[in-house]
């Protein structure tokens, strides 16, 4: 992985840097699915012009904090984004920073969202974050495999940030170090954990 701060980051497959305007259209078809927005507690975008604005305000925060805020996860054979990574404080917190990924449908099931979180997961360390934090809908799967591939460790179910049950993962930049923060409830018993 090579990574330029604030702007590029290279794995094998993906190349993860600011979006472009004029790839409004692919941003706009990913965000106006009901399919991505369920999981992050959004209501689909209903017209391209609510996407340039989304965009707009992204490229904006990212240029005042280029270690903060979200990036195309673009793939490097075709040049396509294939979704958003992004590194964002949590609401109404005391500065705890999150991870989350939103992909196009189309490109799930090929390991990006793995790929490119782990790679944005050891970015902001690199770039001086002590922890990062990873809260995620109980009957989201696919991110709940995500946490665990790109080694986030589950901590249980909290409310504290979105307000509804959410499973909460955390890791942190050294192996010595213990979460800042604790879930208010135990997770429930793994699924493939049931069905072994």
């Amino acid at each position: 992985m090579r990574s330029d701060l604030g702007s590029t980051i290279e794995t094998e497959r993906l190349v993860i840097r600011p979006w472009a305007l004029d790839e409004i259209d692919r941003f706009f078809d990913i965000y106006r699915r009901e399919e991505v927005s369920r999981w992050f507690s959004g209501a689909p975008m209903r017209d391209r012009e609510q996407a340039v604005e989304r965009m707009e305000r992204g490229l904006a925060a990212l240029a005042e904090n280029p270690r903060l805020g979200s990036w195309a996860v673009v793939e490097r054979q075709t040049g396509v984004p294939a979704g958003t990574v992004l590194l964002k404080p949590l609401p109404d917190g005391a500065g705890e920073i999150e991870i989350g990924w939103h992909l196009h449908p189309d490109r799930w099931g090929r390991g990006y969202a793995s790929e490119a979180a782990g790679a944005l997961l050891a970015r902001g360390f690199a770039d001086g974050l002590e922890e990062i934090w990873a809260v995620v809908d109980p009957a989201n799967d696919r991110s709940i495999a995500v946490c665990r591939r790109i080694g986030m460790r589950l901590l249980g179910i909290t409310e504290r940030w979105y307000h509804e049950p959410s499973m909460l993962f955390w890791a942190g930049a050294t192996d010595a170090q213990s979460p800042s923060l604790s879930a208010e409830r135990p997770a429930p018993p793994d699924r493939r954990d049931a069905r072994a």
